[in-house]
């Protein structure tokens, strides 16, 4: 065991929410890189889930056009290797977006093969996944990386519709850790 080392933000982020809203849980850091970076068990340690943790620096405020700033609360993006998502031990993949401008924090709490199966449906079976993730002022969440100019101004302004593309199920969807809280 290395006796010195630290977690990233988006894994701060991730966990400090945890331990705020889910009083009867014990978040747990790992002491060496096994693929997951958060462990949550129930109080007596019986049951758990296994969390692996991205984050990403907000690209609204300096990637997007005016006409995204007042309906989107944060963009992010994610270069993930596929191989390494479909061989994660981890129950639920954690993407961390900390909106700069909205000083909003979200979470996409994703199930590992569930996003696999979807990252593949969008942009087929590449071993590098390049996603975005945006979150907009209405609580959706889509993956945006490939669509075209018309598309996303479609979600900025609530009008966009596709369904392997809205993770919004998964927003802020801490409901395995819920589970965990009794």
């Amino acid at each position: 065991m290395k006796p010195l080392f630290s977690v990233h933000a988006g894994e701060y982020l991730a966990g400090s929410h945890i331990e705020r809203h889910f009083r009867h849980v014990n978040v747990w850091v790992p002491a060496k890189d096994t693929g997951i970076d958060l462990l949550v068990s129930d109080r007596s340690n019986r049951r758990s889930v296994s969390l692996q943790v991205k984050f990403s620096k907000d690209w609204l405020v300096t990637d997007l056009g005016p006409q995204f700033q007042r309906s989107l609360r944060a963009c992010g993006w994610w270069t993930l290797n596929r191989d390494k998502l479909k061989g994660s031990v981890a129950d639920y993949w954690v993407f961390v977006l900390q909106g700069f401008a909205s000083r909003s924090i979200d979470f996409v709490v994703a199930p590992r093969r569930e996003l696999l199966r979807r990252l593949e449906r969008i942009h087929g079976r590449q071993k590098v996944i390049q996603t975005y993730l945006w979150i907009t002022d209405n609580n959706r969440c889509w993956e945006t990386r490939g669509l075209k100019k018309t598309d996303q101004l479609r979600i900025a302004s609530g009008l966009f519709a596709d369904g392997p593309r809205d993770f919004s199920d998964w927003l802020n969807a801490w409901a395995p850790v819920a589970r965990l809280n009794r």
